[in-house]
């Protein structure tokens, strides 16, 4: 059984429609991204000051299924390894279900195991739950629902609760 971060949700729209949403990554996270987002073998980069930076190469697409991106390099100030992400992989899988259409998210290589995967699993929950599929059922992402050092400093205190 894997213990790899994953992440899913149904909705009544069509897999097209939801791996649209899935490629138009500047609608749904916060955050700086720079390169393309829908182009196999393409590199783009997502940062947020003082908090994390990564670099990705999409390295699977397959249009309305499938699509993955290889973390290259990584810097999260959190976590005592700050190049935990790096060497993992982000998937986005779109199937068609008797409910819907459904997204399955799933962070390859991040686990319990590891440092960040609290802080990562909430925050991906907030992008991936709340934005992703805001995203793909209304037209409109909520990106930056959740942003600032200061929200991610009393996460990790464990004083507040990233939204979601």
């Amino acid at each position: 059984m894997s213990t790899d971060l994953t992440l899913s949700f149904t909705v009544d729209q069509t897999p097209e429609q939801a791996f649209a949403a899935i490629t138009d990554v500047r609608a749904w996270w916060s955050g700086t991204i720079e390169g393309p987002t829908d182009r196999l073998g393409a590199e783009f980069s997502y940062s947020v000051p003082d908090i994390h930076w990564s670099t990705f190469r999409i390295t699977e697409l397959e249009p309305h299924r499938r699509v993955s991106w290889l973390v290259l390099d990584a810097w999260l100030s959190f976590t005592e390894d700050h190049e935990e992400w790096k060497g993992t992989t982000v998937t986005f899988e779109v199937s068609e279900t008797d409910d819907g259409t459904r997204v399955r998210f799933t962070h390859v290589g991040l686990s319990p195991e590891q440092e960040c995967y609290e802080v990562c699993h909430t925050a991906w929950g907030q992008y991936v739950l709340g934005s992703l599929r805001s995203l793909v059922e209304s037209g409109a992402g909520r990106p930056n629902s959740f942003e600032g050092q200061d929200k991610l400093d009393a996460a990790l205190a464990g004083t507040v609760a990233l939204p979601g």
